[in-house]
């Protein structure tokens, strides 16, 4: 073994340095070493030569992974100015020298002290010098000198990205992973796991390995067809059930996923509920969702059945022998009975009536039914605000619609109302269909002038000169496709004027005279207007022309009196109506005085003769400036200046509406005298009792009227005389009653007493 190495290190260092090459010492076996002498010449056969200096440098070799005792010898630098004396010192600098090479000042040997690895660095640069020790004066210039490390099989192959993921299509031919069979489902296996191990050194013995795992997932095909789990279905909806709604859901199952598992349903023709039922693929493209498509009747039809066809969106057509890929399943519907309102015979009516129809006149009639019950009792009514005047009335019993009201065509050619149908006993299950009523015309109406005619002459036009044109039209429906014949009545037309019919319910008013009446005046033409309707209709409408001066071009310059040469200022029609008004107004006036100075002479005996507060308490509202009329003041406070009794006079309220009242019937005995008070108030009494419209029908009135004869005096009359009284022993007795009665009791002679507190 040790000449084994010998003749390497003589190999590795004979390959960049010049120089003998000295076997290291026993205690360096199992490692190499090399050494270098400066002067080569001496040793070699060949003419003297000189150096530049006395040693060279290449490179030295370290193995890697080398694990020892001890630091490891790999080399020795020696120059030939060392005579063994100890004063030259070696120097090692560059990477890794004093911790990973260390070099021995003395002799010059180079250790490795670390384990190293190829794999992190594989070389390392320094520089050798040697140096006189005393002084640390260079010797020899540095030389630099490389050492490699050299390798060995320490580490075994890698996968850097592992562990790997592969997606491979189910069905898949030969791939770089191959394949072991053709027919790999992923409906059965949709992963699999891959061990791949790797060996360097050509998978010799010796060399080291490496593994990793690769899961390979099947990508999915469209492969499998779809499937109903069960070939029919069964389903049931009510009959009231609106268009649109939901009947039941049908699902084929497929075992594809995503795109491939798509699905879109189709009803097939050839079944008796195709153009009643209608299906969809909802949104996730997995259900076939079956909607109503038209109204159902159980009474008409109580079942139904369709064909269902579920298809996969998309098909490959590298795998359609694997198909079809489609399936069918038959679906049942029943239909359930519901309590339906009734039904009617259309679904909306348009009826026609003549206008100017006498109230009752029959319109038309609706009908409708109870389909779950034909013989229950229905009930017809009209939605008011459809008809809001009241034109039309319906029968409850039997649906027929009658006027109510003459109808006028030209007003409101059309009524549009809503016919409500109940049944008699469910008021809740009711149905409303909308009725049209056209109101047909007939020639009721005249024809007119189309314009209010504001017409013309020039008082020094000549005859024949058109005045103006008229136009004829009528409201009736055909009235105006009819010919209108414009003429002037039989015995009556102006002369001046003549009516000529154009015969395209037109005519020209043509001057005929050659003289006008004086200007300012006006022209009263008298029309016939006749309508080609059954009966015929005739209107007499007449037109105004005014007599106006004109220019010489024919355009009006004025008309009326004015136009006349008249003073400026006001006419003399208007003066008088002015002065009429002027006396109206000073007749009023005088009026309104004279009956303010006759109601002020009647009331003033009154306030005289009175001197006491009369109090009137009453619960009714008040009326305002016309509540003065709802009491008589003066029968309450003398019973003589009464107004005469109720068969005399009637007074009504003006804050109620009039009614229609029978007059009372008149008392059979005398009316009591005014100064019989208690048969005045008893008949007055019985006047309201028995005449509602005497007011007021609920108040209290309080009567400030003393009556006479009274056995007990006057109790607080200021003319009655208190002569007599002191003898029953005066008035003293008030100043007991308290100071409420202190102002009666100073009236009468009592001592002033203190103040009230």
């Amino acid at each position: 073994m040790a000449s084994f190495l010998q003749l390497l290190l003589a190999w590795l260092g004979g390959c960049g340095c010049a120089g003998r090459l000295v076997p290291p010492s026993d205690r360096f076996q199992g490692s190499k070493a090399g050494f270098f002498r400066g002067n080569a010449s001496q040793r070699w056969e060949r003419p003297l030569l000189r150096s530049r200096r006395s040693w060279v440098w290449n490179q030295f070799f370290v193995i890697e992974e080398y694990a020892g005792p001890e630091p490891v010898l790999i080399g020795r630098l020696h120059t030939d100015v060392d005579h063994g004396e100890g004063r030259i010192k070696y120097v090692l600098t560059g990477e890794g020298a004093g911790t990973v090479f260390v070099i021995d000042e003395k002799t010059g040997n180079i250790h490795v002290t670390k384990t190293l690895d190829r794999e992190e660095k594989a070389q390392y640069t320094l520089l050798a010098q040697a140096v006189d020790r005393a002084s640390n004066r260079p010797l020899e210039p540095p030389s630099e000198f490389i050492i490699k490390v050299q390798d060995i099989n320490d580490n075994p192959p890698v996968f850097l990205q592992g562990p790997y993921h592969a997606t491979v299509p189910e069905m898949s031919n030969v791939g770089v992973i191959r394949t072991a069979t053709p027919n790999m489902d992923r409906e059965t296996q949709q992963e699999f796991l891959v061990v791949v191990q790797a060996k360097d050194m050509g998978g010799h013995a010796g060399g080291l390995s490496g593994s990793t795992t690769v899961t390979v997932t099947l990508s999915d095909v469209n492969d499998n067809p779809p499937r109903f789990p069960q070939s029919s279905y069964q389903f049931s909806v009510v009959e009231t059930a609106p268009p649109g709604s939901a009947v039941g859901r049908l699902r084929a199952h497929d075992p594809d996923e995503g795109e491939n598992a798509l699905l879109a349903y189709s009803i097939l023709d050839g079944g008796d509920g195709a153009e009643v039922f209608a299906i969809h693929t909802d949104a996730l493209g997995q259900d076939g969702i079956i909607t109503v498509r038209k109204p159902l009747d159980f009474e008409s039809r109580r079942s139904y059945t369709i064909r269902v066809e579920a298809t996969n969106t998309l098909i490959d057509p590298q795998y359609i022998r694997k198909g079809p890929f489609k399936d069918v399943a038959t679906v049942r519907i029943t239909v359930e009975d519901a309590d339906e309102p009734p039904a009617f015979s259309r679904p909306e009516y348009r009826l026609a009536v003549y206008e100017n129809s006498p109230p009752g006149t029959l319109v038309g009639k609706v009908t409708a039914v109870d389909l779950d019950s034909p013989s229950s009792v229905i009930r017809y009514s009209i939605l008011p605000h459809t008809d809001p005047e009241r034109y039309f009335s319906i029968n409850p019993q039997d649906g027929t619609i009658l006027t109510s009201v003459p109808l006028d065509r030209e007003v409101l050619p059309w009524h549009n109302m809503t016919v409500v149908a109940t049944e008699f006993d469910s008021p809740t299950q009711a149905s409303h269909v909308q009725v049209a009523i056209q109101i047909l015309d007939v020639n009721d109406n005249p024809p007119q002038l189309q314009h209010s005619y504001e017409a013309f002459v020039c008082d020094n036009a000549a005859p024949g000169h058109l005045i103006q044109l008229i136009r004829a039209v009528d409201r009736d429906e055909d009235g105006n496709m009819s010919h209108i014949i414009i003429r002037s009545p039989l015995g009556v037309r102006e002369p001046n004027v003549t009516v000529r019919d154009n015969k395209d319910n037109s005519a020209s008013l043509l001057l005929r005279a050659a003289r006008l009446p004086a200007q300012g005046g006006a022209l009263l033409v008298p029309l016939e207007l006749v309508d080609g309707g059954s009966p015929t209709r005739t209107g007499s409408p007449t037109l105004t022309m005014s007599i106006c001066r004109c220019r010489r071009d024919g355009a009006m310059h004025s008309c009326g009196p004015e136009a006349l040469g008249s003073p400026a200022g006001l006419s003399t029609g208007a003066l008088l109506a002015i002065l009429a008004c002027v006396g109206t107004l000073l007749a009023l006036v005088l009026l309104f005085v004279a009956l303010r100075k006759q109601k002020q002479a009647a009331l003033l005996p009154f306030e005289e003769e009175d001197v006491r507060e009369n109090i009137i308490t009453y619960d009714d509202e008040g009326g305002g400036e016309e509540d003065t009329e709802a009491f008589d003041m003066a029968a309450l406070q003398n019973p003589d200046a009464a107004p005469p009794p109720l068969q005399q006079r009637r007074l009504l309220r003006r804050d109620v509406l009039p009614r229609l009242h029978f007059p009372p019937a008149l008392p059979s005995r005398v009316p009591p005298q005014p100064h019989d008070v208690a048969s005045f108030l008893a008949a007055r009494l019985s006047e309201v009792d028995t005449d509602p419209s005497v007011p007021p029908y609920d108040s209290i009135q309080v009567y400030g009227y003393e009556g006479q004869g009274s056995s007990a005096g006057s109790l607080s009359s200021p003319g009655s005389s208190c002569a007599g009284d002191s003898d029953a022993g005066g008035y003293e007795y008030l100043e007991e009653w308290g100071p409420l009665f202190r102002t009666l009791a100073e009236l009468y002679g009592a001592p002033e007493g203190p103040p009230p507190t």
